[in-house]
């Protein structure tokens, strides 16, 4: 999958960080994935009698650990990303604007306006992470419920033929996340999606606050891809090589998920009256 990272050399810091984080989240999801092949696997095998009921407790009981496991861990990480990564994040676009402009780094400051800034960010985007952890979680309880209502019928007589894990497996899929259109993507895709997005729109931002606070920059230039829009994709006002207004570039950060974006400071045309937000430079 191809990141907006990957195609700016500058950006090795931001890219690090993000790859650390999506790797660490989908490490911790694999518990989960892992735990329930490990019951599919023994409810597969499962057939009345021969104490298949205490069998069957006992791995969900190791499975319902790992989700509490994973539950704890994920928070954490996502605690972590929020209080410690983010910053950072937002700090590097900060110092790299500085750079670009043509500025002495040290003009960066963690002053109330930038702490103001980074903590709504962050909130917005702990919530979010959070969301999903929660989400996994009732998904993974959910799935615990029907494979102890599987075994149930198994010992019960019920059900001579034994339990379609398969069919289990399609219904509680927990490799997957649900998007709100309810379409269903693999997990690695949307973590590397999402904390690429919120890494990128955070350094965005510690650029243009820092553009705005600190350069007194009424103009930024957009470095983008040659067919993005600006507002979205398929916006037909590509960015790229535009000039933009210090307002503009604060509401569109990034146009989209997978977003090239960067916004360079400059506070060189401060008082030029010929120029219109969306002018090519």
């Amino acid at each position: 999958m191809t990141t907006a990272l990957q195609h700016t050399d500058d950006r090795a810091e931001l890219t690090a960080l993000i790859a650390a984080a999506t790797t660490e989240l989908l490490r911790q999801w694999q518990r989960l994935i892992t735990a329930q092949d490990l019951l599919l696997r023994t409810l597969e095998r499962l057939r009345p009698g021969l104490g298949a009921t205490t069998r069957i407790h006992g791995i969900v009981t190791d499975f319902n650990q790992q989700v509490g496991e994973f539950n704890r861990l994920a928070r954490a990480l996502a605690e972590r990303w929020a209080a410690q990564d983010l910053p950072l994040a937002y700090r590097d676009g900060a110092l790299r604007a500085l750079r670009k402009a043509g500025a002495d780094i040290a003009l960066f400051r963690w002053t109330a306006d930038h702490q103001a800034a980074i903590t709504a960010i962050t909130a917005t985007f702990y919530t979010d992470l959070v969301a999903r952890i929660q989400e996994a979680v009732r998904r993974a309880q959910a799935f615990a419920r029907a494979a102890q209502e599987a075994t149930r019928e198994v010992t019960l007589g019920r059900n001579h033929s034994g339990i379609n894990a398969a069919r289990l497996a399609a219904d509680h899929p927990l490799s997957t996340v649900v998007y709100r259109d309810s379409s269903r993507h693999p997990v690695k895709d949307w973590a590397t999606s999402a904390l690429t997005y919120q890494g990128v729109f955070t350094a965005n931002h510690g650029a243009i606050n820092t553009g705005i606070l600190d350069l007194a920059a009424a103009w930024f230039q957009c470095v983008d891809g040659p067919e993005c829009g600006f507002v979205n994709h398929p916006d037909t006002d590509h960015a790229d090589g535009t000039i933009r207004s210090a307002d503009d570039a604060a509401a569109y950060p990034l146009a989209h998920h997978g977003c090239r974006r960067e916004w360079i400071p400059r506070p060189d045309l401060n008082g030029r009256r010929d120029l219109v937000s969306g002018d090519p430079l």
